[in-house]
């Protein structure tokens, strides 16, 4: 199935030769890895993913199907990408420049996008240019994520919004009194810090 070893790449996948795919990793249908992409160990790479040049991703990270990482996304460790969901990397889009001319890679700006450990996004939510989502943080289905998402908070929405905290085990913890969340999450019985910690 692959010439990697200790690698699984479905023989309808696209990986660039020159791109860096970790041990126990599988690439599954229909899925695209552009050169430069370093992809770490034990990731599972879903149908129809697409990873852009130079795109960085860390160990044991889940990418669901027909998600989209363009150039300037960097993802952490044991990340969770649900389906569909697309990363930008351009604030001012356009195909064409001022005088009609079709645009091309020096055309633009790329604006990095970066996911930390333990985070988990949401299916078909879209970051925009510029974001980090903190370590442990969750992004709810159909978001927009048009600002930075500090660590261990739960969003939803368009544009994205803070409803609660959240725990290391994916629990919601409500805020109280307009304080976040302090003590064990009532789940898995993990001390939670508050928001931002």
């Amino acid at each position: 199935m692959s010439k990697r070893a200790d690698v699984r790449i479905h023989p309808t996948a696209d990986v660039s030769d020159d791109a860096s795919i970790g041990a126990g990793t599988s690439i599954w249908n229909q899925a695209q890895v552009r050169e430069g992409a370093r992809i770490g160990s034990e990731c599972v790479i879903a149908k129809g993913v697409y990873v852009d040049v130079d795109v960085v991703i860390g160990d044991r990270v889940k990418v669901q199907n027909n998600v989209s990482l363009f150039r300037g996304v960097s993802v952490g460790d044991g990340v969770f990408i649900g389906p569909h969901v697309c990363f930008t990397n351009d604030r001012i889009p356009r195909a064409v420049a001022q005088d009609g001319t079709l645009k091309d890679d020096d055309d633009w700006e790329v604006v990095p996008i970066r996911v930390e450990n333990g985070a988990a996004l949401g299916a078909n939510s879209t970051i925009l240019p510029g974001v980090t989502i903190g370590r442990w943080a969750m992004v709810g289905s159909g978001s927009v994520v048009t600002r930075s998402v500090p660590p261990h908070t739960l969003v939803v929405g368009n544009p994205a919004r803070r409803i609660a905290g959240v725990c290391t085990c994916g629990e919601p913890l409500q805020d109280v009194d307009d304080r976040p969340f302090e003590g064990p999450c009532p789940r898995c019985g993990t001390p939670f810090p508050g928001a931002g910690s």
